[in-house]
Parts: structure tokens; C-alpha cells; sequence
């Protein structure tokens, strides 16, 4: 079969001799045409071209350019990446103006050289291809800092981002996340990306320590303060000055603490355990928890005003049983990490030990996966690990892979969706997707769901799925 391959390019122009002429002279794209704005609206959802060219004059008032100007400003709130083209008479320069204040990419005046025209075209095919292109850039570029953290998942792609961004300033950042999702992971790269990166990044578990040692390891203690205190020692708050200090599961922090770490981030002092003196101390403060503050407060756990103290800035860490390919691409990369440690020769995953790590729940998230790749490799007698080598078992089905049907189930889903947005209205369901009502029957058709088409008082066709 052959496939059309053309660039689509939408032309909005009610002159049927000129939408011809137009359309003969740009033969090398994939031309669509539409005589008014509500049809332009449909063609642009419909084949999503990244150049459309228009007219400013249109039905119903083709001396007036309110419409032209309107279909210019539809266009970009729906698809603002879209290059417009504005093509005017010789005497509506300042209409094309306008619509190039509304953010149309061009104008060209008629009657138009058609190479000329061409050319302006291209060059908005071509500026549209660098923008998309560098929105993939930088959707897969991370920083040094943010390097050991892999992901293709775009949640959590949209937590590097936002790392990026507030890690210059000195808010205050609450990492939130299941155990073993990489909040530190993330801690050390806001610090790495911030202005104290030179300075030390002080991390200490208030989980880890028990209560009546953590007051004297947070806030330090002076010689003579309790049995055993024979020296003056500098607490984790002080050592971090000027730098980091990382609070890892915050929400296990004893009450009788909470208020003294309160009144630190207010004041930004300290006393030591057994001192009279304040002591400031310029640090910015992130901290981590796996807990629910919220239901925490609730039950009068954690103080509310300690809450908004510590979230300033909040960053929520998906699990990794919801982030899509990265459980296959972790893998990958802690199998290679571990054969070279341990002097191993090159190992691979086989197809039914990636199925089994997709399908695996992962309650312990990237530190389980890691010590169950790290556990595969030392145990791996050949050069490839399977799903019995990982202790896992594979499931019977695999995901399908087959274009065709990704595409079907897609398709029904947003037929599905849409239907329900519109109260099952085919007409509007037609107009969302960008197809016309005959396509509209034919998906339904197609997908099982025209078991009841009606037609309403009103006379508007409506379906129930």
C-alpha cells in the first residue's frame, strides 16, 4: 500500500478560482482546504498541520477581516505551535498587522508569487521542525545532577523539571514518595543545582535515631550538658550552615522536636543542648517523608504550622509501578552497573525476564528492583537473565506491540471518553475528534458502541454505550 508521506497544509479561503489556483501551486503538500472559520476549526483538528494559510476576509462577512482575525487567535489557543500565514489584499497591510500582533507566523500579499510564497512556507515547516525538535531536547536532557536519575516516564521527567527550577532559590522543599522512589536521590541534585553546591550537603534519618539522642545530633550539644558529654560537639543543623541539610523521613520526627525545629526555620537560630547563646544559621532546609503529613496532622501527629513551614515547595515522586518503561530501563542499567563491579561479561535481560520486571508491583520500588538486578547478576550462570533468574514469574500474556492494535484500543478509549464529555451527542463527539459524522458511524460501528443511537426531542442523534 502506498503511503502519502506529504505534509499537510491547511488553506482557509472562500475564492473557489483561488483555494484552486493555491492548491495547484503547492501540489507538494498534503493541501486541505476549508472556505470558513468553523471548517478551518474542524480541518486543523482533523490533520493537525503545522502551516495553515488563510485569508482574512471570510464568510459571512468576506469585506470585514473580524472573522479572519478570530480564525487566526482559534487556532493558536487550540494548537499554538501552528505557523499562520496570513495571505491579504495589497491594500489590508494593517489587518496582517494585526493578525501578526495575534501571533501569525507571516503575511503575503495577493496575488502571490507562488515560489515566494513557497518559500515562506517552507521556512515555517522548518521552524516548526526546530521547536518540536528542541522540545524533544529537552525533554530527554537532564543536568549532571539530575543524570542518575533515569526516566522516560513523563511524570516524573515533570519532577526533574521542576527540580531544575527551584533549586536556585532557598525555599523550603518537601519531597514526598514511597520508600525506595529516589527522594534523596532528588535532594542531593536540588542541592547540586543550587547556589550551596560548593558547600556540604548534611543528610541524617530522624527515623534512624532514637529520640533521646536525636535532639543532641539535630541541635549539638556544650561540654557538661549530659553524662557523657565531655566535649563540645556541633550538631547536623550547624554542620550544614551555608549548604544543605536533608531531613530524611521528617514525618517520623518525635513530637518534642517539632517545636524546636519550628522555631529554627523561623528564626534561624539555634541553641545547643546546654548553651545560652543563639547561634545563626544560614541553611536551606529539604526533607522527605513516605508518610501522609496531612492524615498525620489529622490525628494530631505532626504540628499544621511545621507542615507549611517545611512545603513551601512540594515534589511528589510517582512510584515506579506507575512510571511506564522505567522499570525495564532501571533494569538495564543496574544489570550493567553490577556486571562491571563484580567482573562479569556483558549480560542481557531475555524477553520473558522484562515482561516479568513490567508486570512486577514493585512495593519497594527502585531499591527492590535494584537488589533483585543486583542478586540476578551475582547469581547468573550465563549470559542472559531470565524471568526464573530475577525469582519472578513472567505473566502469560505480554503486552501487545502491534501498531494496529495500540492504535484501536487508543482510538475507542478517546471514542469512549469524548462520548461521555458530550452526553453522547454524535454530532459534537464527530466535531471533537475532528471526523464527520459518517467516520463518527463508522467508529461506533466499529467499536460495538452504536447499540443505541436515538434521536432526542430536539432532534439531536445521541448514543449510550
Amino acid at each position: 500500500m502506498k503511503t502519502d508521506k506529504r505534509r499537510p497544509l491547511l488553506i482557509v479561503e472562500d475564492d473557489l478560482a483561488l483555494q484552486k489556483q493555491i492548491k495547484w501551486a503547492l501540489d507538494e503538500y498534503e493541501v486541505v482546504v476549508a472556505d470558513e472559520r468553523e471548517s478551518a476549526i474542524a480541518q486543523l483538528r482533523r490533520f493537525e498541520p503545522a502551516v495553515v494559510t488563510t485569508d482574512l476576509g471570510l464568510p459571512p462577512h468576506p469585506d470585514d477581516p473580524t472573522e479572519g482575525l478570530q480564525l487566526v487567535q482559534d487556532i493558536l489557543a487550540l494548537a499554538p505551535d501552528t505557523k499562520v500565514i496570513v495571505l491579504t489584499g495589497q491594500n489590508d497591510r494593517s489587518n496582517a498587522l494585526k493578525a501578526i500582533e495575534s501571533g501569525a507566523y507571516d503575511f503575503f500579499e495577493k496575488p502571490f508569487e507562488p515560489d515566494l510564497l513557497k518559500l515562506t512556507i517552507e521556512r515555517a515547516y522548518r521552524l516548526h521542525e526546530l521547536q518540536e525538535e528542541n522540545r524533544r531536547l529537552r525533554a530527554t536532557h537532564q543536568p549532571a545532577a539530575l543524570g542518575r536519575i533515569l526516566t522516560r516516564d513523563p511524570e516524573m521527567l515533570r519532577v526533574c523539571r521542576t527540580t531544575e527550577r527551584v533549586a536556585p532559590t532557598s525555599a523550603s522543599i518537601l519531597i514526598l514518595g514511597e520508600s525506595g522512589t529516589g527522594k534523596e536521590l532528588v535532594a542531593r541534585a536540588l542541592h547540586e543545582l543550587s547556589p550551596r553546591r560548593k558547600e556540604r550537603f548534611v543528610a541524617i534519618n530522624c527515623a534512624a535515631i532514637p529520640e533521646a539522642l536525636l535532639e543532641s545530633e539535630l541541635f549539638g550539644y556544650e561540654k557538661g550538658a549530659f553524662t557523657g558529654a565531655v566535649k563540645q560537639t556541633i550538631g547536623k543543623i550547624e554542620t550544614a550552615s551555608k549548604g544543605t541539610l536533608f531531613l530524611d523521613e521528617i514525618g517520623d520526627l518525635p513530637g518534642s522536636l517539632q517545636a524546636k525545629l519550628l522555631r529554627f526555620l523561623q528564626e534561624r537560630v539555634i541553641e545547643r543542648l546546654g548553651g545560652r547563646g543563639e547561634i545563626p544559621v544560614d541553611v536551606r532546609v529539604v526533607c522527605a517523608t513516605h508518610r501522609n503529613l496531612p492524615d498525620l496532622i489529622a490525628k494530631g501527629g505532626f504540628r499544621e504550622d511545621l507542615y507549611f513551614r517545611l512545603a513551601e515547595i512540594a515534589l511528589e515522586i510517582p512510584p515506579l509501578r506507575a512510571r511506564a518503561g522505567d522499570a525495564v530501563l532501571l533494569a538495564n542499567a543496574f544489570m550493567h552497573r553490577y556486571a562491571d563491579e563484580f567482573g562479569r561479561r556483558s549480560l542481557s535481560l531475555l524477553p520473558d525476564a522484562a515482561s516479568a520486571i513490567e508486570a512486577h508491583p514493585w512495593r519497594g520500588n527502585v531499591r527492590e528492583l535494584e537488589n533483585c538486578i543486583k542478586r540476578a547478576v551475582i547469581m547468573a550462570d550465563g549470559a542472559t537473565i531470565g524471568a526464573a533468574g530475577l525469582g519472578l514469574l513472567a505473566e502469560d500474556k505480554e503486552e501487545s506491540f502491534n501498531l494496529r492494535e495500540v492504535r484501536e484500543e487508543a482510538e475507542r478509549a478517546a471514542v469512549v471518553r469524548v462520548l461521555s464529555r458530550v452526553d453522547g451527542n454524535v454530532s459534537k463527539a464527530a466535531d471533537l475528534l475532528g471526523v464527520t459524522r459518517p467516520t463518527m458511524y463508522d467508529l461506533l460501528e466499529r467499536f460495538g458502541l452504536r447499540k443505541t443511537v436515538s434521536t432526542d426531542r430536539a432532534g439531536v442523534e445521541r448514543t449510550s454505550t
